[in-house]
């Protein structure tokens, strides 16, 4: 099997933050699809979470279950610029330990 050409990453965050990430992400040129960039797609979600002894809260009190919306954002970027996409996400990223999921994607449009 050839390897990975192509990753997507899910990120959540709050929506406050979706201008700064959008930013980001173009400065490292993640979301360049053929002859656009900036392309992602992002949907509202509603993130839940107990903070546990030790954590620093973005928001919420200890031992409680807390829910907030944030927002679920896709988007591709090349494999050998994952590493250099997560700096750049994680320097706008407001939470102590961010959620970003990095996805290996076997064939696109432009592999067949």
């Amino acid at each position: 099997m050839e390897a990975f050409k192509n990753c997507k990453l899910e990120i959540f965050i709050p929506q406050s933050h979706l201008s700064a990430l959008q930013k980001a992400l173009q400065a490292v040129d993640a979301g360049h699809i053929g002859q656009y960039d900036s392309c992602m797609s992002y949907s509202p979600v509603t993130g839940c979470w107990r903070p546990l002894q030790g954590s620093t809260p973005y928001i919420g009190n200890m031992g409680e279950l807390s829910t907030e919306p944030e927002m679920k954002v896709e988007v591709t970027c090349p494999a050998e610029k994952v590493k250099e996409t997560l700096r750049a996400i994680k320097n706008v990223h407001p939470y102590e330990e961010p959620v970003i999921n990095v996805i290996p994607l076997y064939m696109t449009g432009m592999d067949v």
